[in-house]
């Protein structure tokens, strides 16, 4: 018998037909099914459950309470805080299921999404982008972007570091330029995306 390269706790269940990577460490009362991927390094904590067909790449975290579900793709070094919610289906109804029609949603790759927020399904939160801890997210979150409220509004900047970035006068019309406080790296943001220097 080959043995695991991975760790899951005994009080949770990693279904046959599911794919854990390397160093991955599964906690407490945590459910992977079968069709889950989930990548090396990740530390998925307790009561979480990762639906058949959902994808969680390298180095991601994900927190206490949280269902990553079918059709929901996590890129590598995503932070997923306590209690979020992902949706997969924009009209539910308990008498018309949709036999895993599912709506898809991206979450790509640095993302940090906070404790408690919702994530509405049919959207993608982009590179480091920011999601405020109790937020209702109803539209797609651009790369770097902090957003927060109900529904969300960008609210300003993040480096990829973690750090709030100040902006800075750009000469070039339609364009912005940020400057991390922290790291000091530099971003030009423009209506066609962000840009670091």
């Amino acid at each position: 018998m080959e043995e695991k390269k991975y760790f899951v706790h005994e009080s949770s269940f990693a279904d046959d037909g599911c794919e854990i990577g390397e160093n991955t460490k599964i906690w407490h009362f945590s459910h992977i099914m079968s069709g889950a991927k989930i990548g090396k390094n990740c530390v998925i904590g307790q009561s979480v459950t990762v639906e058949g067909r959902a994808v969680v790449g390298s180095g991601v975290k994900i927190q206490n309470n949280v269902s990553v579900y079918g059709m929901v793709t996590v890129e590598d070094d995503v932070f997923l805080g306590p209690s979020m919610v992902f949706t997969n289906d924009l009209n539910p109804r308990a008498p018309y299921p949709k036999h895993g029609e599912w709506v898809p949603t991206l979450v790509k790759r640095g993302a940090s999404i906070g404790a408690n927020a919702t994530i509405v399904c049919g959207i993608e939160i982009g590179r480091w982008a920011f999601v405020g801890a109790g937020s209702v997210v109803t539209r797609s979150v651009p790369d770097y972007a902090i957003v927060a409220g109900n529904p969300a509004r960008i609210l300003g900047y993040m480096c990829e570091c973690g750090y709030k970035m100040r902006n800075i006068k750009h000469p070039v019309e339609n364009q912005t330029e940020y400057k991390c406080q922290k790291c000091g790296r530099k971003y030009e943001i423009s209506p066609s995306g962000v840009k670091e220097k």
